[in-house]
């Protein structure tokens, strides 16, 4: 049986009419008061959208407001530096998703004049646009009737028509993506995918979903057969590698601090650091001394412990053994490497964990 074939199976005796107009009528009474609700505009939907991806609205909120002060329109977020746009964005992880955005508009402002495509061919082309920012954005903004499935949506959907597929296969989401184009409503697509995200936000939780304060409970078929905690069906991810390593907060004699310049890629990308060895931990103090002494050009007579601080990515954990040092500079700045004063260090944009180093240096 084709994917097709098997999404008519799904709908069949499913009351789609009467599932939009309950979901619609409930999300318009109940829906969130959220700052890119309050009109209709795709730059600032598309920035909310990017900033939701993995991170929870109550986080993203204070920075879409920051964000959106800054640069207030798609050519004002085009015509910025990387370095202002990642210090807009430092603290909210997953650096990769402005960088791309930041690509994004700047083809928008070159090809279609500064406004976001309203055509998916287009607008799908652009980098870091994924299926459902896609959907999304042309829903909401643009009223076309797109399917937007995330996460959230599959979890939703998987206890309405109890489906057993395991939502971390891509097939699974195409299954869903086709679903969702079935049952969407053409009169009011943007609340339809809205509807579904405020769903699962607030009523269709991962864990004790409130299912007698369901607007849809009658359509859904998980509760009826009683296992709406049993989906959706996921299987789980490998274990993060953990990785130990350290860093120190060095000052000069004049007290500025040492930075340097993550590289152009891979994680963390264009970030600023304070020296370490991530790259060939030390065994003792005296040969984290002499790596980082002969590393970055300095003379480092001794060094005192800060803490211990962790950070974990979705693959990967950091452990650092964080210090501080004075330093004697042996070397000329250049553009990845600086010595910059305190006041100077707050236009960089740091990692989250050298955040936490730094306040605690301080």
């Amino acid at each position: 049986m084709n994917v097709k074939e098997n999404v008519q199976q799904i709908l069949e005796h499913f009351h789609i009419e009467q599932f939009q107009h309950d979901l619609i009528d409930w999300f318009r009474t109940e829906q969130r008061n959220l700052p890119w609700r309050k009109n209709k505009d795709p730059y600032k939907i598309w920035v909310s959208e990017v900033m939701l991806q993995q991170t929870r609205v109550d986080t993203v909120i204070p920075y879409f407001y920051q964000f959106i002060e800054k640069f207030p329109t798609l050519d004002a977020l085009a015509d910025a530096k990387e370095e202002e746009v990642l210090k807009a964005w430092e603290g909210l992880g997953y650096y990769s998703r402005v960088r791309n955005l930041h690509a994004a508009v700047k083809e928008v402002k070159e090809k279609y004049g500064g406004r976001v495509p309203a055509s998916k061919e287009q607008f799908s082309s652009l980098k870091g646009v994924g299926p459902y920012t896609t959907g999304a954005v042309l829903s909401i903004a643009y009223g076309i009737p797109e399917p937007a499935v995330d996460g959230n949506v599959m979890r939703v959907l998987s206890r309405i028509f109890y489906i057993t597929d395991d939502i971390a296969r891509a097939s699974t989401r195409k299954k869903f993506e086709q679903i969702v184009s079935c049952i969407i409503s053409h009169d009011d697509p943007s609340d339809f995918n809205q509807a579904l995200m405020e769903l699962g936000a607030l009523v269709c939780t991962p864990k004790n979903p409130s299912c007698f304060l369901c607007p849809v409970q009658r359509h859904c078929r998980a509760f009826a057969e009683g296992v709406e905690a049993e989906l959706p069906v996921k299987t789980k991810g490998k274990a993060p590698k953990h990785v130990a390593f350290r860093a120190i907060v060095l000052t000069n004699e004049e007290g500025k601090i040492r930075i340097e310049k993550r590289p152009s890629s891979g994680l963390l990308a264009n970030l600023w650091q304070f020296p370490n060895d991530e790259h060939a931990p030390t065994p003792n103090e005296q040969a984290f001394i002499k790596e980082i002494s002969e590393r970055y050009h300095v003379v480092l007579r001794s060094i005192q412990r800060i803490g211990t601080f962790e950070h974990v990515f979705s693959h990967i954990v950091w452990h650092i053994e964080a210090y501080k040092g004075n330093a004697l500079e042996l070397q000329i700045d250049d553009e990845t490497n600086k010595w910059v004063t305190v006041d100077e260090l707050n236009q960089y944009a740091f990692p989250v964990i050298y955040q936490k180093i730094w306040q605690a240096y301080e």
